[in-house]
């Protein structure tokens, strides 16, 4: 027997012919591939989301949900023999992308120091809903201080105010928006923010710990190619916030906007939204089956304690709610 036959792989003991090996190669080799492919197909979908307009702004509603294909990926990478560190790029991409949009706060609220917390609310309260004054008592028996409702016509307007009437002796309403206040607001003006209409407003909350600024927002709404009127407004908003000196600002309201909505970027730029009490991200809308957070709760110098999101009234949107402490906690 020659030296050839005896090294020779097709003559060993219990190794796999060359066919079922070529064969076992070609269906590791297309695995691999397709992961390849997917991942930078998630890649890209991912960083189109950083595009202003209607492409980054709806990756943005669909980004949290595109854990779900990013889980699968990753499952079938490790079906694949050594093929696991192909989805690392995939993940830390997608990952960093959603982060901003995770608000849970692990060690939230205990009890409310009336002293030093104050408890920010807001709702959509959906305009021919018939059940503002059902969103307003609901947000205050939440231990809401600041309430801040939008998308108001004259009727829910109306009942609102009776609402509240007894709780928040404070209040400034201005077009579509309203705000409500246990504590004194010593100033408010309504904000246009390029509408040419009312739809948001600015008001000075006065505390023992100073003055807090407050903006509530009704944002424009967005419909496919027909966002500009949105974006135009929350880029107003950044540069109203950017030029307010007041070391405590609050913005709340209906955004119309996902958190990593590119068009959220110059509020984001001076504000961080408020922590929540619950793991992952607290959707609001549709309130009947929530896909995506449109509605926040924004701030700058107070340290968020935990928040929720919970049903109100019968709007279409889901009320969110955080509590928000004047002074650094231990």
């Amino acid at each position: 027997m020659s030296a050839q036959s005896l090294y020779s792989p097709q003559s060993a003991p219990g190794a796999p012919s060359g066919e079922k090996r070529a064969r076992r190669r070609k269906s590791l080799g297309v695995g691999g591939a397709f992961v390849v492919v997917f991942s930078l197909l998630l890649i890209a979908v991912v960083l189109l989301g950083r595009m202003p307009g209607f492409i980054g702004a709806g990756i943005a509603v669909a980004l949290p949900w595109l854990g779900f294909v990013v889980a699968l990926l990753v499952i079938f990478a490790f079906t694949l023999r050594r093929k696991w560190w192909l989805v690392i790029a995939p993940v830390v991409v997608w990952a960093l992308a959603v982060s901003p949009a995770v608000t849970w706060i692990p060690e939230a609220a205990g009890d409310i120091d009336p002293a030093t917390d104050l408890v920010f609310a807001s709702q959509n309260v959906e305009a021919g809903s018939g059940t503002a004054d059902v969103s307003a008592r609901t947000l205050a028996e939440h231990g809401a201080d600041v309430i801040a409702l939008t998308e108001l016509d004259a009727d829910s307007r109306a009942l609102a105010v009776d609402a509240l009437e007894d709780s928040h002796p404070y209040s400034y309403l201005v077009g579509t928006v309203g705000l409500w206040s246990t504590v004194p607001i010593v100033d408010a003006y309504p904000l246009e923010l390029g509408l040419g209409w009312k739809r948001a407003l600015n008001a000075e909350l006065e505390t023992d710990a100073g003055l807090v600024s407050v903006y509530v927002v009704h944002a424009a709404s967005f419909r496919p190619g027909e966002q500009a009127d949105r974006d135009g407004m929350l880029a107003a908003l950044g540069e109203e916030i950017a030029a307010d000196e007041t070391d405590r600002v609050v913005a709340l309201g209906d955004f119309n906007a996902a958190t990593t909505d590119p068009a959220l970027a110059p509020v984001r730029a001076h504000l961080v939204e408020a922590k929540q009490a619950v793991p992952g991200i607290s959707f609001t809308w549709p309130a009947s089956f929530p896909v995506a957070r449109i509605d926040h709760i924004f701030e700058r110098g107070l340290a968020s304690r935990g928040g929720e999101a919970f049903l109100a009234g019968e709007s279409d949107h889901l009320a969110v709610l955080a509590v928000l402490s004047l002074v650094e906690r231990d």
